[in-house]
């Protein structure tokens, strides 16, 4: 499949537009910490932090599966509204800490990555 003609985050960061508590609710994820107000306008997922930092968009809900504190240099520097650590990873207490220092959303689902983003997803097909 070439995806060379597909426009990236196609209509996602128009069409999207919840808060970091909404999104917790459908994902039936728990806040650990940031702005339950701040607004999500697409996601990314990913878990090779070079690309993440160059590749997702700003206002994003970043699904990974690592939980140690170069996640929060990784979203503050993309502008990440929100991390979601999918299958139940728990947060390292540097993450949680430096999350909570640069007002990032930290969140934990159960859910996997795929499964997480899908739901996600699913929201702009609705809108």
């Amino acid at each position: 499949l070439n995806t060379e003609y597909i426009p990236r985050f196609m209509a996602i960061k128009e069409i999207m537009n919840i808060t970091v508590e909404e999104l917790s609710k459908l994902l039936k994820a728990e806040i650990i910490c940031g702005d339950g107000g701040k607004k999500i306008t697409a996601g990314y997922c990913g878990d090779f932090l070079s690309f993440t930092v160059s590749r997702a968009p700003s206002c994003c809900a970043w699904f990974t599966v690592i939980s140690n504190v170069n996640v929060a240099a990784v979203a503050l520097l993309a502008e990440v509204s929100a991390v979601v650590l999918c299958e139940g990873i728990r947060p390292d207490e540097a993450l949680v800490a430096r999350c909570g220092a640069e007002g990032i959303g930290l969140m934990v689902t159960a859910l996997s990555v795929f499964g997480a983003a899908v739901l996600l997803g699913g929201l702009n097909s609705k809108a």
